[in-house]
């Protein structure tokens, strides 16, 4: 595989050939090499998928792709096109997975990057588990091109779990060799139900390869992922400056100061395509972000500039504060906001998790720097990469410019 395609679009190429897609689509003629089901397509990877997958460039394709979706297409989707088909339906309810899944018989690749959260985490890997047993129990069986499945964990899998659970944790700078924890994670469950499903492939001549993804902080432009740190920075950011009060700090000394990976979502993505296509890569799990670090002290103030704030950094343990508190029932501020600038109609709750900020300020909890080393997948081949602090900049430039925010 040519490094000339990642490195164009590690290098800022890709902005310039987002318009490629439409010329690309409109050719009805089009044979399709390659034929993707996206589970989780407006999501912050997913959304990266569908718009990458298309491209004349990318490699395996010309790419046919099935868009699945819990969730109708939101405004901000690019433009219908021929070589994408949405497909919606609830992925916890397993009747109406297999029946919208049915007809799909000429899929070829499964890129799996569904989330759905849940109040507590048991029962958000219960509910994650069965949406991708539900999607893999109709796929494996039915689909008989189907070559690779690829699935997104995360970090996670290095230092366990966000509701306060104790135990053995890894040392940063992870590895994929470090074996799983001894604390209860939901990405084994899932990484298990893959590896069952195209082991059990009875019936059919042709293996399946699988891939696992275990990306780091994910900088996306999906506004209403509920993970989207970015979205919801932006959107704290555009509060702050609707009340006249500075962008302060809300986290600890670690989280300010510490060293941490970021992923940009098209990367992500990218390290998909790539594992489902190359050799080198099949049968294996890859950790992937940008291939830099930053600090939070770094981008804080690139946040408050683009919003023409005042800001504080790190001011001591007893300055600190829940962002989910200070932002508590500011929904009708959020409302004026959207209505003074013309923006996209967004409920406060769409476009915001304040929890995240709150996690992330936290460090989650680990009292650590979350790092993680991209060797192994640079070993088999894959070399894409981003700059942190343009990738974050290049997130607001989205965000704004397709009026999410002011």
């Amino acid at each position: 595989m040519s490094i000339s395609w990642w490195w164009a679009r590690a290098a800022g190429e890709v902005s310039k050939r987002r318009g490629d897609r439409a010329a690309a689509a409109s050719d009805e003629s089009l044979q399709f090499q390659s034929v993707a089901l996206v589970v989780g397509s407006t999501g912050i990877v997913g959304a990266s998928l569908v718009g990458i997958l298309p491209l004349p460039d990318t490699p395996g394709g010309p790419w046919k792709v099935y868009a699945l979706s819990r969730r109708p297409l939101p405004p901000w989707s690019p433009p219908p096109s021929p070589s994408v088909a949405h497909v919606q339906v609830d992925l916890t309810d397993a009747a109406a997975v297999a029946e919208a899944l049915a007809p799909l018989t000429d899929i070829t690749h499964v890129f799996y990057v569904a989330m759905s959260w849940r109040p507590t985490e048991a029962q958000t890997g219960e509910t994650n588990s069965a949406m991708l047993r539900n999607v893999l129990s109709v796929v494996i069986r039915n689909c008989p091109r189907l070559a690779h499945v690829s699935l997104q964990t995360g970090t996670r899998h290095y230092f366990g779990r966000l509701d306060g659970t104790t135990g053995r944790v890894h040392d940063p700078p992870y590895t994929e060799d470090m074996s799983r924890l001894d604390i209860p994670v939901f990405y084994y469950d899932q990484e298990d139900i893959l590896f069952h499903a195209v082991a059990d492939r009875r019936g059919v001549a042709a293996t399946v390869g699988w891939s696992v993804h275990r990306p780091n902080l994910i900088f996306g432009f999906s506004p209403r992922s509920e993970a989207n740190v970015v979205c919801s920075l932006c959107v704290h950011a555009a509060i702050c400056l609707k009340e006249g009060v500075k962008l302060r700090w809300p986290g600890s000394r670690a989280a300010w100061e510490g060293l941490n990976n970021g992923s940009d979502a098209d990367l992500v993505a990218e390290q998909h395509i790539w594992a489902a296509v190359d050799p080198m890569a099949k049968n294996e799990a890859f950790n992937c972000s940008n291939g830099d670090v930053y600090r939070w002290k770094q981008l804080w103030p690139v946040l408050a500039g683009r919003f023409g704030l005042e800001w504080t950094g790190y001011e001591g343990e007893e300055s600190r504060f829940q962002v989910a508190d200070a932002m508590a029932g500011k929904e009708s501020v959020w409302a004026a906001i959207v209505t003074e600038n013309e923006l996209v109609e967004t409920e406060l709750g769409e476009v915001a998790s304040w929890w995240v900020i709150d996690a992330v300020a936290d460090q989650f909890g680990l009292g650590l720097e979350i790092l993680d080393s991209m060797n192994k997948s640079k070993e088999h081949g894959f070399l894409g990469f981003r700059n942190t602090i343009k990738s974050f900049n290049t997130l607001i430039d989205r965000l704004k410019a397709h009026k999410i925010v002011p």
